[in-house]
């Protein structure tokens, strides 16, 4: 149920303030929610990767925006067709409901990270993002630098230099500025309290 829609790199999806009328879960690629503060400023809220729906909305209008980070392939389900269905369909309701409590451990989980050191924020998201990949080993960055640091509070220098001493301390591989080998979990555990 719902069209697939194809997004450039960095093409927005749907704006802070527009109605939201539809939901929507990604295919292939990455979604980034986020707001631009007063200041100028980029808050990334989250980051949804293939499987994950996003655009759940207490609300009529969106609260952030949503833009795709990667070309990305997202299939979109007119909100009013799913609170219809679900009215009638308990499973679906309560996968719903599911979703939205989900959504709400991550926005959870998302300010507790952003009282950690930056350290910890790094490695804590490097273990995220593996727990979500379902990988021990290794982690594909379809996000940037900046995107990063947007979402983890911290700026552009301040994660090159932590994933530089993570690697210099033998807790990742960066073969790649994409991809992250997790060389010692224990090490990188710890520093996610």
């Amino acid at each position: 149920m719902g069209s697939l829609i194809a997004y450039g790199r960095n093409e927005e999806i749907y704006g802070e303030g527009e109605a939201a009328d539809f939901l929507y879960r990604v295919k292939s690629g990455c979604v980034r929610t986020c707001r631009v503060l007063k200041d100028g400023r980029r808050q990334i809220a989250s980051f949804s990767l293939p499987g994950d729906v996003f655009g759940l909305t207490p609300g009529e209008e969106h609260t952030s925006s949503a833009e795709a980070s990667v070309p990305s392939e997202v299939i979109a389900v007119k909100g009013s067709t799913l609170r219809s269905r679900a009215g009638v369909d308990p499973a679906l309701a309560i996968l719903l409901m599911g979703l939205a409590i989900a959504e709400l451990q991550r926005t959870q989980d998302h300010a507790l990270l952003l009282i950690k050191s930056a350290q910890e924020r790094v490695a804590t998201f490097l273990l995220d993002l593996a727990k979500r990949e379902a990988s021990n080993i290794e982690v594909r960055l379809p996000m940037s630098r900046q995107e990063i640091a947007d979402y983890l509070g911290l700026t552009i220098e301040t994660v090159s230099r932590t994933l530089t001493l993570l690697e210099n301390t033998a807790a990742i591989s960066l073969p790649t500025s994409r991809r992250v080998i997790l060389c010692n979990r224990p090490s990188l555990s710890k520093m996610n309290v």
